[in-house]
């Protein structure tokens, strides 16, 4: 959160390290949030094609995958000697001007893109709700894209505390939507094929499906202004409060995600999700197509909005901070000045895009997956060899975990390119 919108949380009174509060529930929704966008809508299929063994090994792998790469994000952030330092700012106090200027340029290019794919699936989805499901006309799409991203935007400038209740009003409904059509899968549910696997056939499979499981659970764009906010409100806690946050964020996901992830693949075969593959469409719409089932019908526009919204909430925030922090170091502009001008350029880009309405999935997605990796899993870890307050996490097991996962999702991203 930039300073501008610190509002009551700078002046909080610190908390105990060892009481929840309704804060700490606050941005465990916000953080779930972020993370489930519409990857989410893809992943049964993506995840699920390569067989049971794969789904088995990367079901359990997929939690310490997921908060052991954020706590580390986190602790990065938080190594700072500056308490108001965002992202930009102590990848500068730790790798110098010039590679923190290269890391954080990186950074925000790692979230814009996925700030235009959203504004166009979110434009897509209300479009195509209306026409399906309502039966009404389509509205004109310049009309239509820019009335959803300033509605969107328009939640971001209301401060943290409007950002943090639209979180908790849309992640109550997400989770109550995903719960119930996890639950109401299970009848068609089909007890898939179990076979020894082939080694080498398990390994590829597995490795080239790390990318998938490490974006569709990332919240990274919004670590650095989680970090912040409870540096402000904990102040000498904030490090405990922050890990106990991200462990309840990334337990929460991974209950949630892979019920539904499980039960989508349990209702379909192979066949027919590599069917729904290579018609490049979400599961709830593979599954409505062939179910022929009202609920979905209803239901899975419903998720996709609501999970689209609610990323795009979090993927905002990080990318105003990154951007904020680039140009204020890059000229004389002040913050207020430079946040101005980022929300409106960011906004022009995001309704532009939408009402272009390109095919960008695949080329964002190849933009964006190797510079996640690096700078979630990869910079982390290189900071613990290098700053003096994160070198009491040299050589844990943790530490290892982390980079050879980076590792290996920037090389199978790599790979697949």
């Amino acid at each position: 959160m930039s300073n501008s919108q610190a509002g009551d949380a700078s002046n909080a009174v610190p908390q105990s390290s060892t009481r929840w509060t309704q804060h700490d529930t606050n941005w465990v929704l916000s953080l779930f949030g972020t993370a489930v966008g519409a990857g989410i809508l893809f992943l049964p299929i993506n995840i699920g094609i390569g067989g049971f063994w794969p789904l088995l090994i990367m079901a359990v792998l997929a939690f310490p995958m997921t908060y052991l790469a954020h706590r580390g994000l986190a602790r990065f952030v938080l190594s700072s000697k500056n308490s108001h330092s965002d992202f930009t700012d102590v990848v500068e106090e730790h790798f110098g001007a010039t590679s923190g200027r290269l890391i954080s340029l990186l950074y925000f290019f790692s979230i814009f893109p996925i700030l235009l794919i959203y504004g166009v699936g979110l434009t897509n989805t209300v479009d195509s709700f209306m026409v399906n499901q309502l039966g009404m006309e389509s509205l004109p799409r310049v009309l239509l894209s820019g009335l959803l991203v300033a509605g969107m935007i328009a939640i971001m400038l209301g401060g943290e505390k409007l950002l943090l209740r639209a979180f908790a009003i849309l992640v109550y409904p997400l989770v109550g939507v995903l719960l119930f059509l996890s639950l109401y899968l299970m009848p068609n549910w089909q007890i898939p094929a179990i076979s020894t696997p082939d080694i080498a056939s398990l390994g590829e499979t597995l490795w080239l499906s790390v990318p998938i499981i490490v974006f569709s659970f990332s919240h990274a764009a919004a670590i650095s202004s989680f970090a912040n906010t409870q540096r402000r409100h904990y102040k000498s806690d904030a490090t405990l409060k922050s890990e106990a946050i991200l462990r309840n964020t990334s337990l929460m996901l991974i209950a949630f995600v892979l019920l539904f992830v499980f039960s989508c693949i349990f209702s379909l075969t192979p066949e027919q999700m590599a069917q729904a593959k290579q018609a490049n469409v979400s599961v709830l719409s593979y599954l409505a197509n062939i179910y022929n089932n009202p609920f979905i019908e209803t239901l899975g526009p419903l998720v996709a909005f609501i999970a689209i919204t609610s990323s795009f909430l979090g993927h905002f925030l990080g990318a105003r901070e990154s951007f904020n922090g680039l140009l204020t170091k890059q000229t004389n502009i002040s913050l207020k000045t430079a946040d101005k001008l980022g929300v409106i350029v960011m906004f022009v880009s995001i309704w532009v895009c939408a009402v272009i309405n390109p095919s960008i999935l695949d080329m964002m997605g190849a933009i964006s997956g190797p510079i996640i990796a690096l700078i979630l899993f990869v910079m982390p870890t290189i900071a613990i060899y290098k700053v003096p307050s994160l070198q009491q996490y040299k050589g844990k097991l943790s530490t290892y975990f982390v980079l050879t996962v980076g590792l290996l999702a920037v090389s199978a991203l790599l790979f697949n390119m």
